[in-house]
């Protein structure tokens, strides 16, 4: 549980995470920014670091990360650049690591130890290795809506919301530059303008796929659009029990999207050829980025209806 989950009431979300030292699967939500963010937003002064961290406690970060609704969103270069920038602090048992009412100006990771988390002086629950508290502090200053205060000896690894969000505009800019060029050259996105490319490539997640991976599967519910951003991928039909290849996806290609404008079951499998990177959007990323392109799909029967018959 986390102490702000009292303020904003988000669950809790747990996905796979591809990181340094870490071979699972990327399975990430991209940040979407909620005002434009240009050049001369970012400060370009390299962020304070904290502590080298070992490879252990990487992973109890990541694990911890896992757990905490506000850090979904983050890609691989925010959660390290985030992790290098955490600081250890040290408190005593009795000792309050942050007092409710007071301004926020951490989020907290519990490393070692148990703390209470009160509300109006009233005990609501502990936490221990691995609990997450203050993460409200890194979006925007605000009142502290509980007590945290140490039970045990407690050491939290923290970081202020100013190097957070350094980190997330710098990581910000860094994204828009690698994507906007590539997006320019995927065919429904053509008609965008600059800012609509930041907005498609703020909301952007990379995933990676082996050699004979499948992405989608024929006949399972659709979640996502995706991208190819380098490689190629088979799509593949069953009929009568046989597997027939109807087509090969190449770099910008894009699939998936007939199943979420239709609400239907992907129609064919596609399956990587060698190591293949995309890109991807959920559902409501989807719908909200790419409206433009949604309306130019519908009206474009032609296209849509042959993109229908081999639909993804």
């Amino acid at each position: 549980m986390s102490t702000d989950s009292i303020e904003d009431h988000s669950p809790s979300t747990a996905y796979h995470l591809r990181n340094t030292g870490i071979s699972t699967r990327a399975q990430r939500r991209g940040a979407v920014s909620a005002a434009p963010i240009t050049e001369d937003d970012v400060d370009i002064t390299p962020h304070k670091k904290g502590e080298p961290k070992d490879y252990k406690t990487t992973q109890a970060l990541l694990k911890a990360i896992d757990k905490n609704a506000l850090m979904c969103h983050l890609d691989d270069n925010d959660k390290s650049d985030m992790f290098e920038a955490m600081v250890l602090r040290r408190f005593n048992p009795g000792e309050n690591i942050i007092t409710q009412g007071d301004e926020g100006d951490n989020f907290y990771v519990i490393n070692h130890g148990e703390v209470e988390i009160l509300v109006d002086n009233q005990l609501q629950c502990t936490q221990g290795e691995g609990g997450t508290f203050g993460e409200l502090a890194l979006i925007h200053d605000c009142p502290r809506a509980a007590t945290v205060r140490a039970k045990t000896d407690v050491r939290v690894w923290a970081i202020d919301g100013h190097t957070y969000r350094k980190i997330l505009r710098s990581n910000t800019m860094r994204k828009r530059r690698l994507y906007d060029s590539f997006l320019k050259n995927v065919q429904i996105l053509e008609s965008l303008d600059t800012w609509e490319r930041y907005i498609v490539a703020d909301a952007l997640e990379s995933i990676s796929f082996k050699d004979q991976e499948i992405v989608v599967k024929q006949g399972d519910p659709g979640d996502h659009f995706y991208i190819i951003v380098e490689g190629r991928a088979s799509v593949t039909k069953n009929s009568d029990e046989t597997e027939v290849q109807v087509s090969v996806l190449n770099k910008y290609s894009y699939f998936g999207e007939i199943t979420l404008l239709l609400n239907r079951p992907r129609a064919a499998t596609v399956r990587a050829i060698g190591s293949l990177d995309c890109v991807k959007l959920d559902r409501a990323r989807f719908e909200r980025v790419l409206g433009p392109c949604i309306e130019i799909l519908k009206r474009n029967m032609e296209h849509y209806n042959s993109l229908i018959s081999q639909a993804v």
